[in-house]
């Protein structure tokens, strides 16, 4: 028997659930699906939130032959193959086939480039499934080809729609009495993952053949200790166990984090997306606490890029041991998060006459740059002056945090600026 995901597979866009922004009567994707004219485009999100089923969605609607490669498993080869079929295949106007590629961020630069002809010229339409950045792992010239569609994961009430659409027409379901309880274990741990989401209904009904089931959270909670990996058939503990890491190295415990590094190693996770989060938590949660951080980041990196596995291993864990023993900051984080809500508020405000740039005589004439003064011109290169529109100009955005080297800086600029950085 087909496990329940496969079985609840959407066949239509009518039964799809989630991605209302994209595909919402009148949406973008929608409204490109119905009218029949669909270009390449890659769909960017976490497991379990629709990307295959969408894809499968679109060539039984539009009535297209449809190629799929993983690729995990798929080469050059596979893929010169799968162009030539749908070169033999396409007819005098006929419109092109669909090739799908679930995870195209792990095709290498070759592979990448061996689709750029057939993409160009319009021998297939692909559509391509990532859970990584595409900016990061598609090639540029691919990626200038391609539409990008952010996935989202599934909202709390898709979620509950999702559970009462799989008991009303699930024909294994609805032989069983099955009464929900409590839903908040069950949305909790399927964390906005559809197939998650069904796969721990179905362990836990498997677990009790007979007489009424009474799902509850201390019963879902149970099941899933007892069996952690479970509802986990596809790799999603992946984002557990990042979360995990993450954690352990901004709570400062080597040891975890170690521990954590080493689980992803393990379970196969690629190398590179290991090193651009250490590259996150380096600026987000190191920050100007240890500014060498992100330098010792960005160099384990390229050195990831440069030997991969198994030495790989050795900068990342140096890497990781680093930044979870280094002091923490977040006020970098939390200063751009700060401007980026200020620019949303006050839109774009006018730059002050003095510090605008005066390239033409009409621009001078206008005073622009005007009234400027150059700061190497003055003691110690500095000279108070208004950097910021007069609407905002007394708003703290950056608020150093107690560590040595920002308590540091905050004395440097406190000395420069005065009251501001009391």
């Amino acid at each position: 028997m087909l496990p329940l995901a496969e079985r609840l597979r959407p066949q239509s866009l009518d039964t799809f659930v989630g991605q209302r922004h994209l595909l919402d009567n009148g949406a973008v994707l929608r409204s490109m699906i119905e009218s029949g004219n669909i270009s390449s485009f890659i769909l960017w999100g976490p497991p379990g939130v629709g990307k295959t089923t969408l894809a499968k969605i679109i060539a039984n609607q539009l009535k297209r032959p449809f190629y799929t490669l993983s690729a995990v498993t798929s080469g050059v080869k596979d893929v010169r193959e799968v162009i030539a079929k749908a070169k033999d295949n396409k007819f005098f106007n006929s419109a092109p086939p669909i090739l799908f590629i679930d995870e195209i961020h792990r095709f290498s630069k070759s592979q990448q480039d061996s689709l750029l002809g057939a993409v160009e010229t319009g021998v297939f339409t692909l559509i391509g499934a990532t859970t990584e950045n595409p900016s990061f792992e598609v090639i540029t010239p691919l990626l200038s080809r391609c539409q990008v569609y952010l996935f989202k994961s599934l909202e709390k009430r898709d979620m509950e729609h999702l559970i009462e659409y799989a008991l009303k027409n699930d024909t294994e379901l609805k032989k069983r009495q099955i009464d929900i309880l409590e839903n908040e274990a069950i949305l909790r741990f399927a964390g906005g993952d559809a197939r998650k989401l069904l796969n721990i209904i179905e362990l836990i009904v498997n677990a009790q053949p007979q007489g009424t089931i009474l799902i509850d959270n201390k019963t879902v909670e149970e099941r899933l200790q007892q069996n952690p990996l479970a509802y986990d058939k596809d790799g999603e503990i992946h984002y557990d166990i990042i979360s995990a890491f993450i954690k352990s190295v901004r709570g400062s415990d080597a040891d975890a984090s170690v521990y954590w590094l080493a689980r992803m190693i393990a379970g196969g996770e690629d190398v590179k997306f290991i090193a651009r989060r250490l590259i996150i938590l380096a600026a987000e949660d190191i920050g100007l606490a240890n500014p060498n951080a992100l330098l010792l980041a960005n160099a384990c990196f390229d050195a990831v890029h440069k030997i991969g596995l198994p030495e790989a291993r050795i900068p990342l864990a140096e890497t990781t041991i680093y930044l979870a023993t280094s002091p923490k900051s977040n006020s970098a984080y939390m200063a751009i998060n700060e401007a980026m809500d200020l620019v949303e508020k006050t839109g774009n405000l006018p730059v002050p006459l003095h510090l605008r740039n005066a390239p033409t005589k009409l621009m001078k004439e206008l005073n622009y740059g005007k009234d400027y003064r150059y700061a190497h011109d003055f003691e110690n290169n500095f000279i108070k002056q208004q950097f910021r529109p007069d609407t905002i100009d007394n708003i703290r955005l950056w608020k150093p945090q107690n560590n040595p080297a920002e308590t540091k800086i905050k004395e440097q600029v406190k000395n420069l600026w005065g009251k501001r950085y009391e």
